[in-house]
């Protein structure tokens, strides 16, 4: 069967209108070395192919697309993917928007097949942009049952603590973003989340707010911060029983598969933007992993 052309709207009142698309023989892509055939509409005189819709198109190295996906989610940094692929770095920096672009789509739908969430556990994970003086705030949403990243946004926080004053004499005053991230998470999970489903957090005093206003009938259980089990891995609480063990468990493993989120580590992020898209590249891959596991044992 013929593609019809991407450029005109197909008239749909009779066959006689369809514009017409003949083949003008095909080329030899150079990147993963297929044929692709060629075609050409009677209507607008416009030539394209089978490959003009793929969101790849005109892509020189779509080859290493799946294989700079699978190292982003297994904790290598950008640099050295640059340099197992045999790629400049510039090539693996245009690749992470691309990938990071298709997986927040992909995560989308790909929640959207699931029946709506009745038990939800979110919370911040904080990480830093550059320097620990420009922090970072992960603001993280999980199915409770599941294990399953329901959504998650990066925002801009200011420095605390000892850090505070460092970070006002060298970079000035830092916006506090975290406030519109929960309120863009949440309007997020507006479509995911049951309207009469709990919500698990800590005993952060901004959460029953936020919570009221999304989900004015969902109930939302809050619990103490408990203390890390081993030092410098507060995601893991030593204790017998973690309320909130799925979120804190999920934070744990994008610490332990993205390389930026390390605790120890020269790779930091330069970028907010480019957080979320690998954030997002993982978080499919996570998904991935949890529904095969759930599909196996049943």
């Amino acid at each position: 069967m013929r593609p019809t052309c991407p450029y005109c709207e197909p008239s749909t009142s009779s066959s006689e209108n369809q514009p017409k698309v003949i083949r003008r023989g095909f080329y030899r892509r150079k990147s993963d070395c297929r044929f692709i055939h060629r075609f050409q509409c009677r209507r607008c005189f416009k030539h394209f192919s089978n490959a003009s819709r793929h969101p790849a198109v005109r892509h020189k190295k779509r080859q290493i697309n799946e294989k700079l996906r699978r190292l982003l989610f297994s904790g290598v940094s950008l640099r050295r993917s640059a340099k197992l692929l045999r790629v400049s770095r510039t090539t693996i920096a245009r690749k992470l928007i691309y990938l990071g672009a298709q997986a927040k789509i992909e995560l989308r739908n790909r929640n959207l097949e699931f029946p709506p969430s009745e038990v939800v556990e979110f919370d911040d994970q904080e990480t830093f942009e550059h320097s620990k003086c420009k922090p970072l705030s992960i603001t993280l949403a999980v199915d409770s049952t599941t294990r399953r990243i329901l959504g998650f946004e990066v925002s801009k926080m200011p420095a605390k603590g000892r850090l505070t004053h460092i970070a006002l004499k060298k970079y000035g005053r830092r916006k506090d973003e975290r406030a519109m991230g929960r309120k863009r998470l949440f309007e997020t999970l507006s479509s995911l989340v049951n309207p009469y489903a709990t919500f698990k957090s800590d005993q952060n005093p901004h959460y029953p707010q936020d919570v009221r206003r999304h989900f004015p009938h969902a109930n939302h259980l809050t619990f103490k911060g408990q203390r890390g089990s081993t030092s410098g891995q507060g995601e893991l609480k030593k204790i017998r029983f973690d309320p909130l063990f799925s979120l804190n468990h999920t934070c744990a493993m994008t610490r332990a598969n993205m390389n930026r989120l390390f605790r120890k580590t020269w790779c930091t992020t330069k970028v907010p933007a480019r957080l979320t898209d690998h954030f997002a590249i993982y978080a499919v891959y996570h998904n991935e992993v949890i529904r095969a596991r759930s599909t196996s044992a049943a």
